[in-house]
């Protein structure tokens, strides 16, 4: 039951108000990369299919009345995965926030890195996450929700960086998936292993909240850490 961007956008900010930014970056083919498809074919294929340029959404919207800085994840988008413009356009969301003094909430929904940018795509982690660095030395908070899935790069970076850290029901959160982990140190995991309830018990995040609580939840959020 995985949200479109606009399925997502509709049931959190309030109506009409969402304004998106950089809606003309689109990733090019530096390495001419190339598997069962060329890259440039994948890249050509996902925006026929989704409509979009990239595999993650930015812009500003209110929630509850409060401005925000948004970056919403598409799946269906190569699983979401975060190459050299999806880094850009986090990187520039966040700067922007801290220009106009926005909290920032990204909506992950990915499978890490985007292997056909090779070490472009890995860049992006730490890209983002100076970027968000620099959003905490402002003084502005960041929300960080995980939807299913949010592994890999994804996870290992702006997904377990926030001031708040929220899941929805069931989410798989995590950086290599269980299968792999079982194949590497040869054991059977825990039942419910890297479930959003499972990091819940264990620490990793803040709280586990249904679809149709989340809009209330960021707005009561805001509403604490930042009025």
């Amino acid at each position: 039951m995985r949200l479109s961007v606009d399925q997502r956008l509709l049931m959190v900010v309030d109506r009409g108000s969402f304004v998106e930014h950089d809606a003309e970056l689109r990733s090019a083919d530096a390495l001419g990369f190339h598997d069962r498809k060329p890259y440039a074919t994948r890249l050509a294929d996902a925006r026929n299919k989704t409509g979009r340029e990239e595999a993650v959404v930015c812009g500003v919207a209110t929630i509850t009345g409060r401005s925000v800085a948004l970056g919403v994840f598409d799946f269906s988008f190569l699983g979401g995965s975060m190459g050299s413009v999806v880094g850009e356009k986090l990187t520039r969301i966040v700067e922007h926030a801290i220009t106009a003094r926005l909290p920032v909430i990204f909506f992950a929904a990915s499978g890490g890195a985007r292997m056909q940018e090779g070490v472009l795509s890995l860049m992006q982690m730490a890209k983002v996450s100076m970027a968000l660095g620099r959003l905490r030395e402002a003084g502005l908070p960041y929300f960080s929700v995980m939807t299913d899935p949010t592994t890999g790069g994804v996870a290992a970076s702006l997904g377990m960086l926030g001031d708040i850290h929220i899941a929805e029901p069931q989410a798989l959160i995590g950086f290599a998936g269980p299968r792999v982990i079982e194949q590497t140190i040869r054991e059977k995991l825990p039942p419910g292993f890297q479930r959003a309830e499972f990091l819940l018990e264990h620490g990793m995040v803040d709280l586990v909240v249904e679809r149709k609580d989340l809009r209330r939840t960021l707005g009561q959020l805001l509403g604490l850490l930042c009025d």
